[in-house]
């Protein structure tokens, strides 16, 4: 009596199947515009709640905050704000043109510009919390990252009162004795920001990061420690890769001591890439593992780094690597309850899930998820955006068959 059922089941399975093959290989027949233009689509749902609210400085005012935990709330727009910009910045970089993206653009630099402002400004409704807890220099240092990574069209236009501000309130993070973990990599952060604006830094905070993660935490085959222990989680992505490349970049420009190690970041990048564009199966879903899964998408923001510095491996084409994330997006943001009324991120995965949150998880942790949006700093005529769409990894393999040859753990 179980085997018709069984059957039935399988056949409904393989039909599935089927039908979401057919329905990408439709949604994806042609170049990469029409997923680009996806892409700046829901990067702006996730940032107009932000950035508009921060720019009339109502963001306190009008932004709900879900929290685990009561203590993490006061942080909660400052994380909001830091991690969006991370995540956008690259493509405010491209500048404004005459085309309708980069007239769209030309908007959000000068909301991005004017959030800034009033986020570092003491005077404003909306000023953030720079200097209690230990929070802050979590999101500061994200703050930073995105502005480093828009250095013509954010830290280049802003005013100097702006930049008074923003050198006091990273100077106030210094009281913050970061945990001997990813944490190293915050305080490092800020400093490089330093650096860039000012000319000078904590020399031994800036370095201290780098040395531990290059010197002590690395394990091989890409994978860095998070502190002295390996953790199953997406680490890695969220914050050790990433900024381990962008804090050595700046060390590199001011032509610092140790900066001759962005040459093996790169490699180890590259090959974490790799492995992070073999987590996306055939469906565009990838494993639900570690601390901080409610970041998302956010869990590719080093695959979505090495695309955007043209640090793919050899082996993977950067449009397979859009069409992969352009699956994984419409996954998640099309899940239902993902975005409350408002339009602000829920906390959860796949839709909201608030008990997948850990005690420092709060509505504004939710955007980390926007680094995902890197490659949106490379211009629409690049190959990761002109070339046709191709299949990732494991849509290869498991939906048509192809020998893609082995896979080698690297140094």
């Amino acid at each position: 009596m179980k085997r018709p059922i069984y059957h039935s089941f399988v056949t409904i399975g393989i039909a599935c199947c089927f039908s979401f093959s057919i329905a990408w290989a439709h949604r994806h027949a042609d170049n990469g515009h029409q997923e680009r233009a996806f892409w700046v689509q829901s990067l702006r749902k996730i940032a107009d709640p932000v950035l508009n609210n921060l720019a009339e400085n109502t963001l306190r005012k009008s932004m709900p905050i879900e929290a685990t935990h009561s203590s993490r709330t006061p942080f909660a727009h400052l994380e909001a704000f830091g991690r969006l910009v991370c995540g956008i910045a690259p493509w405010l970089e491209l500048g404004p043109d005459a085309s309708p993206e980069g007239k769209l653009r030309e908007r959000y630099i000068e909301l991005t510009i004017r959030a800034i402002s009033n986020a570092v400004n003491p005077q404003s409704p909306d000023f953030m919390v720079f200097d209690r807890g230990s929070q802050p220099l979590v999101d500061t240092a994200f703050l930073m990252e995105g502005i480093l990574r828009a250095p013509n069209q954010l830290l280049g236009r802003l005013d100097e009162a702006t930049r008074a501000n923003l050198i006091h309130a990273l100077k106030t993070t210094r009281k913050i004795v970061p945990g001997n973990n990813n944490w190293l990599l915050f305080a490092s952060m800020v400093e490089a920001g330093l650096l860039e604006l000012t000319g000078e830094c904590d020399q031994k905070r800036l370095m201290h990061g780098i040395e531990q993660f290059c010197d002590h935490w690395y394990y091989g085959d890409s994978i860095y420690g998070d502190g002295a222990n390996v953790h199953c989680d997406y680490y890695n992505s969220y914050v050790i890769h990433p900024m381990l490349t962008d804090i050595l970049r700046i060390m590199e420009k001011h032509k610092m001591q140790r900066s001759s190690m962005l040459k093996v970041q790169y490699k180890r990048l590259s090959r974490y890439a790799a492995i992070q564009e073999r987590l996306i199966s055939p469906e565009g879903t990838y494993p639900v593992i570690g601390r901080s899964i409610t970041y998302r998408f956010g869990a590719f923001h080093a695959l979505a780094q090495a695309s955007l510095l043209d640090q793919l491996p050899d082996n993977i084409s950067p449009q397979q690597v859009r069409c992969a994330l352009t699956t994984v997006l419409e996954r998640q943001l099309n899940a239902p309850n993902t975005f409350d009324q408002q339009g602000w991120l829920h906390i959860g995965f796949c839709g909201k899930q608030p008990q997948m949150g850990e005690y420092y998880i709060n509505t504004g942790s939710q955007y980390l998820c926007s680094t995902v949006f890197l490659p949106l700093g490379l211009p629409p005529e690049s190959p990761f955006w002109k070339s046709p769409c191709k299949a990732w990894t494991n849509k290869q393999v498991w939906e048509e068959g192809i020998d893609i040859g082995c896979d080698h753990a690297s140094n």
